[in-house]
C-alpha cells in the first residue's frame, strides 16, 4: 500500500503544481515549480522514494523518447539537419570529452569515469521545458525545430555515451576501438530493431483490423506498448535500447501513414499520449525536488574528501558546470552558424554575412536541461561489480539536478528577452501547398461520390434520391473549390478567419443551450455526451 500511496501522492503533486504555476501572476517554468513541490514534500515527511536505476530508465525513457520520435515535424527537421547533426552529434561528443576532463580536474574526488558519465547526461537538452520557459514569448517555429531535432538525436547519443562511462567506471578499463565497435553495434542494431517492430506491429494490426474490425482501446494500448518492447528487444541483444525507441517513435509515423486508423481511435490515442507524456515528465521533475534533501546530504560528505566543507562549494561547481556548458555551446552554435553562412555564399544563396549574437545566445541559453539529464543520472548504479558503491553518484546526481535548476532559472529570464523581436530567416509559405491539398482532396471526394451514387441508383433504383442526397454533399465540396481557385490568398485568409469566428460564436450558444437542456433534464446524459463531443471537435477544429 506505501508504493501505491506513494505513487499516487506523485500524481496528486502533478496536477498541483500544474494549477500553481498558472495561478502565479509571474512566468514561472511548470519544472521549476514541481521541483519545488518535491523538495516541500522531501522535507516534510520521513518517508524516501528509493529508486531503481534500471527500473526508472525502463519506466520513463521509452515512452518520452518514442513521442519525441514519432511527433517531431520530419520535413521541417531534414531542412536543417546539417545544423542539427551538429548540434547532436558533434556538440555531445565534444560537450562530454570537454566537461569529463573539466569536471575531473574540478573535483578530484570524482574518479574520471564518473565524470564522463556526469557530462554525457547533462548534454542532452530538453525542449518541453524550453516550451514552457517561452509559453509568453513564443520561439521562432525554425528554431524549435531545430531544437526539437536536436533534443531528439542528443538524448540518444548523449545517453549511449552514459552508457560506455558507466561500463568504464564498472570494469576499470576502456578501450577506443572496442568503444567504436560497440557503438555501432548499439546504434545500428538499436535502429534495426526499433523499425523492424514497429513495422511488424503495425501490419499484424492493419491485418486483424481489415479482417475483424477496430476496438479503439487495443489500438492505443498497442502503441503504447510498442516503445517498452522496442526498448526492452534491444536491450536484451545488448543493442541500445534508447536508440530502439527512438527509431520506433520515427517509424511510427510512415507506418500510420499507409495504415490509418479510425478518426475516433486516433483522437483517443493523442489524448492519452499526452496524458502520459505530461505525467511522466511531471513526476521527474516532482522526483527530483523530493531527492534533494537526501541528495545534499550526501553530496557534502563527498565534497569534504577534496578538503571543502561549505554547502557554497556545491554551488560554485554547478554554477561553474552550467557556464561550462554554456560556453560550448555558445561556441559550437557560432562556429555552426559561420560554417551555414559560408556554405550559402558558396552556393550563391543570399543571407547574412555573420551570424547574430542574438540568434547565438538565443540558441544556447534554449539547451536547457530537463527530465533526460535526470532520468539518465539516475540510472547511475549504486554499486560497482564488486559490491562498493558507486563513486561519487550522491554528488553526481546533486549536480546534475543543480545544473537542470540553474540552466531552467537563467533560461527563464534571459530567453524572453532575447527572443523578443528575434526574427529567424523566413521560411516559405505553405499556404499554396495547403490549397493545392484542399483541391486534390476535393476533387477525389466528387469523383467518389459520383461513382457511389450511379452504384447505388443502379442497385437500388430510385435515383432521384440519391442524386438529391449525393448533389448536396457534391456542392459543398464544389463550394470549397471555387473558394480556393478563384480568391486571393490574403481573402481567402481574411475569409477563413471570419468563417472560424463565426462558427466559434455558434459554438457557444449551442454549448449553453446544450447545457441548458441537461441541467432540466430535458435530454439523456447518453445524448448530452454525444453532442458535447460534437461540439468539442467542431470547436478544436475552428481554433486550431
Amino acid at each position: 500500500m506505501d508504493i501505491v500511496s506513494v505513487v499516487l501522492f506523485l500524481f496528486l503533486a502533478v496536477v498541483v503544481s500544474g494549477a500553481i504555476s498558472r495561478m502565479l501572476p509571474f512566468s514561472v517554468p511548470t519544472p521549476l515549480v514541481q521541483i519545488l513541490l518535491g523538495a516541500v514534500i522531501g522535507l516534510s515527511t520521513s518517508y524516501r522514494v528509493t529508486l531503481n536505476p534500471e527500473l526508472f530508465l525502463l519506466l520513463f525513457l521509452p515512452p518520452l523518447l518514442f513521442l519525441d520520435g514519432w511527433r517531431i515535424p520530419k520535413d521541417e527537421l531534414l531542412k536543417d539537419v546539417s545544423t542539427v547533426v551538429e548540434l547532436a552529434l558533434g556538440l555531445v561528443l565534444t560537450t562530454v570529452i570537454g566537461m569529463g576532463f573539466f569536471i575531473n580536474w574540478m573535483i578530484p574526488a570524482m574518479p574520471l569515469a564518473v565524470a564522463f558519465a556526469l557530462a554525457a547526461v547533462v548534454s542532452p537538452t530538453d525542449p518541453i521545458a524550453v516550451s514552457a520557459i517561452a509559453a509568453r514569448v513564443p520561439i521562432p517555429k525554425r528554431m524549435m525545430h531545430i531544437l526539437e531535432g536536436e533534443s531528439l538525436l542528443n538524448d540518444a547519443s548523449g545517453l549511449v555515451c552514459l552508457r560506455f562511462a558507466i561500463a568504464a567506471a564498472l570494469t576499470g578499463t576502456f578501450s577506443a576501438g572496442d568503444a567504436a565497435l560497440n557503438f555501432l553495434w548499439l546504434a545500428f542494431a538499436g535502429i534495426a530493431i526499433g523499425v523492424a517492430l514497429t513495422l511488424i506491429v503495425s501490419r499484424a494490426k492493419a491485418w486483424v483490423t481489415r479482417r475483424w474490425g477496430e476496438e479503439s482501446g487495443s489500438q492505443i494500448l498497442v502503441s503504447l506498448l510498442i516503445p517498452f518492447g522496442a526498448y526492452m528487444l534491444a536491450e536484451h541483444v545488448h543493442a541500445s535500447g534508447i536508440l530502439a525507441a527512438v527509431a520506433a517513435g520515427v517509424t511510427m509515423t510512415f507506418a500510420e501513414i499507409s495504415r490509418e486508423a479510425m478518426a475516433e481511435t486516433r483522437m483517443r490515442r493523442s489524448s492519452v499520449w499526452e496524458t502520459i507524456q505530461f505525467t511522466l515528465n511531471g513526476i521527474i521533475f516532482v522526483l527530483l525536488g523530493e531527492q534533494l534533501p537526501s541528495i545534499l546530504a550526501e553530496a557534502k560528505r563527498t565534497v569534504a574528501l577534496t578538503g571543502h566543507t561549505e554547502p557554497g562549494w556545491l554551488a560554485l561547481y554547478t554554477l561553474a558546470i552550467v557556464l561550462g556548458l554554456a560556453a560550448l555551446r555558445f561556441l559550437w552554435v557560432w562556429v555552426s552558424l559561420r560554417f551555414t553562412i559560408l556554405r550559402n555564399q558558396y552556393k550563391g544563396v543570399e543571407g547574412p554575412t555573420s551570424p547574430s549574437w542574438r540568434l547565438v545566445a538565443a540558441t544556447s541559453f534554449a539547451g536547457v536541461r530537463g527530465a533526460i539529464t535526470l532520468a539518465g543520472v539516475l540510472t547511475l548504479p549504486l554499486t560497482l561489480n564488486d559490491g562498493t558503491p558507486f563513486p561519487a553518484r550522491d554528488l553526481a546526481i546533486f549536480l546534475a539536478a543543480g545544473v537542470i535548476i540553474l540552466s531552467l532559472v537563467i533560461a527563464s529570464i534571459a530567453l524572453p528577452i532575447l527572443l523578443k523581436g528575434l526574427n529567424m530567416p523566413p521560411e516559405a509559405s505553405k499556404q499554396a501547398e495547403e490549397n493545392a491539398a484542399r483541391i486534390a482532396t476535393a476533387q477525389a471526394a466528387i469523383q467518389a461520390i459520383e461513382r457511389h451514387l450511379h452504384r447505388l441508383a443502379e442497385t437500388h433504383g430510385d435515383a432521384d434520391l440519391y442524386v438529391e442526397v449525393g448533389g448536396r454533399i457534391m456542392d459543398l465540396y464544389r463550394e470549397r473549390l471555387e473558394a480556393l481557385s478563384d480568391s486571393e490568398e490574403d481573402s481567402l485568409r481574411e475569409q477563413g478567419a471570419l468563417l472560424s469566428e463565426f462558427r466559434l460564436v455558434g459554438v457557444a450558444a449551442e454549448r449553453e443551450a446544450l447545457s441548458n437542456l441537461l441541467r432540466n433534464r430535458a435530454i439523456g446524459s447518453e445524448t448530452g455526451r454525444k453532442l458535447i463531443r460534437e461540439l468539442d471537435l467542431s470547436e478544436a477544429r475552428h481554433r486550431s
